[in-house]
């Protein structure tokens, strides 16, 4: 079976020309076979893009791309929850939709869908449970070791289901109910004029020696270092995991879902695709520690 390569939602919260002209360049020159899309940070955000969805959509699938949306990782106020019944009740052909959040699942409980990473999905019967609503293909959270990814493939093979990977990007780590990215612009959540449009790869946030940290992106805590698992696809493949996600960020992701594309064909090496990518990818440390069962801020490398 030829392993998937996704890109994920745009966690980001960039211009709406930008992010339309993102998503033509990935249709037309990205290897990708999955394109996630949707708002899934902040309910603020959607309004800017939303006009755009059935357009992006359709030029992806042109392009013999499968497209998914991709729910609100936290739905609080009940106009969020009207946004989320909205998306579950699309009648679109060839559009799945990924549940980031119970209450997607509530709408999409008996009809085949995806769960996406924002779900604690960390046992085999938290799996079975959610198959039996309906659930055809997990994204697992990132921050599972390999040892507990291998047991979850092996459940997803008994449960004739499918399961993805982030393999590149940095990682989601938190949400909160309030945005440290406003308050930091002494701004409040309900008055933050949009602050977050000024760090498209998110802000860095550094400890008071000046260490940099963590990075924030809305209500959302991301790692500072760049999650990068070309050392383990061929690993992630023998355990019989099927898809690999990319997450956006602010630079050339045609070039890098192209090196993870070569790296899965077996036409370059691991070690040859890290070199390019430091040179393609985000200016900063990368890291696979929480696959390899330790912090996940630290670079292990591959024996």
């Amino acid at each position: 079976m030829t392993a998937e390569l996704t890109l994920g939602p745009i966690l980001f919260h960039w211009p709406a020309d930008k992010k339309r002209d993102f998503y033509f360049q990935i249709a037309d020159e990205s290897p990708v076979d999955t394109v996630y899309i949707g708002e899934v940070i902040c309910s603020k955000r959607s309004p800017f893009f939303e006009s755009y969805y059935e357009e992006i959509a359709e030029r992806l699938q042109k392009s013999g791309k499968k497209v998914v949306f991709s729910s609100l990782a936290e739905v609080m106020i009940p106009r969020e929850r009207k946004m989320t019944e909205g998306l579950c009740s699309v009648e679109t052909c060839n559009i799945e939709i990924e549940a980031n959040d119970s209450a997607a699942l509530y709408h999409l409980r008996g009809m085949p869908h995806r769960i996406g990473s924002f779900l604690n999905v960390y046992n085999e019967d938290t799996m079975e449970f959610l198959v039996s609503k309906g659930a055809k293909h997990f994204t697992l959270p990132p921050e599972l070791p390999s040892s507990v990814l291998k047991i979850l493939a092996q459940k997803a093979r008994a449960l004739d289901v499918t399961i993805e990977v982030q393999v590149y990007g940095r990682v989601g780590l938190a949400l909160s109910a309030r945005c440290y990215h406003a308050r930091s612009h002494n701004r409040v959540k309900d008055n933050c004029q949009f602050v977050c449009e000024q760090d498209p790869d998110g802000m860095t946030l550094n400890t008071i020696n000046g260490t940099p940290f963590l990075s924030i992106n809305g209500i959302q805590t991301l790692s500072y270092h760049c999650l990068s698992l070309l050392n383990e696809l061929d690993d992630m493949k023998k355990m019989g995991i099927q898809a690999f996600r990319i997450s956006p960020h602010n630079h050339d992701m045609v070039k890098t879902s192209s090196l993870y594309r070569d790296v899965l064909d077996k036409t370059i090496s691991p070690k040859e695709a890290l070199v390019k990518l430091k040179k393609t990818g985000l200016q900063i440390p990368f890291s696979n520690g929480f696959y390899h069962g330790t912090d996940g801020y630290r670079w292990i490398k591959s024996a």
